[in-house]
């Protein structure tokens, strides 16, 4: 499996204090240096990590793919256009959640993503955050994606909680919801809620089905005790 690097969290730090370090660029390189097959980035409508600026560095400095988060309005899209990031990934946002706490409903939104798309396609890959759920891989296909990612923040708080069987069954879960995609000719990447303990179950499930994994929250969490470059490398370690 491929490990794509998200960084927000580096930025996450900086903005406590309104600052210029850590820096996501200089993190972004160093996840390049030790292996990271991308880096992934998630701006924000109101910004309270990475700042458009960040993107448009990372952009022009790594040499691997950039994948961004974003939700789909209408100011990120024109960004998006602007930027020309390998990848967008559309997410679900609401200001008051911490961290993304589901995926996108894309059977609410299959009209206003059919239009919403059209400018992006040829030019941009196109993802979208899904939960594990047959209609909303289904309507990702029919708005225009060219791959989903799926979202595996349950069966993480699940394994977290040492309710393995249920763990088990959402792994499943999401097997089947990945091979419905790659039947549709979607691409299937996941993540959300990954760490260096829960990640192997997972790979060794969905390895024939998951090209890729997005991780963030873990890698910078364990940067603080490893060091940036080798918290990536043990993770990329753990799924290939």
């Amino acid at each position: 499996m491929r490990l794509g690097v998200n960084i927000d969290h580096v930025a996450t730090l900086r903005q406590a204090r309104k600052t210029f370090e850590p820096s996501p660029v200089f993190a972004a390189l160093l996840a390049q240096k030790a292996g990271a097959n991308q880096i992934t980035l998630h701006l924000r409508e109101d910004r309270r990590h990475i700042q458009d600026e960040d993107l448009e560095l990372i952009k022009r400095v790594v040499h691997i793919p950039v994948n961004l988060e974003m939700a789909p309005t209408q100011e990120m899209k024109q960004i998006a256009l602007r930027i020309k990031p390998n990848r967008i990934t559309l997410v679900p946002e609401r200001r008051e959640e911490i961290t993304t706490e589901g995926g996108l409903d894309v059977v609410s939104l299959k009209n206003y993503l059919v239009e919403y798309l059209k400018d992006f396609k040829g030019i941009i890959e196109i993802s979208l955050f899904v939960e594990a759920d047959p209609k909303q891989i289904e309507a990702s296909k029919e708005v225009g994606a060219d791959a989903i990612e799926l979202h595996t923040g349950t069966y993480a708080n699940l394994y977290n909680a040492h309710r393995i069987k249920e763990a088990k069954d959402e792994l499943k879960r999401l097997k089947e919801a990945g091979l419905l995609a790659k039947s549709l000719g979607l691409k299937v990447y996941a993540g959300h809620g990954l760490t260096y303990h829960n990640v192997k179950p997972l790979v060794e499930e969905l390895r024939d089905v998951v090209e890729e994994l997005n991780v963030g929250h873990s890698i910078v969490a364990n940067a603080l005790f490893f060091g940036f470059e080798e918290a990536v490398r043990r993770f990329k370690e753990l799924i290939e």
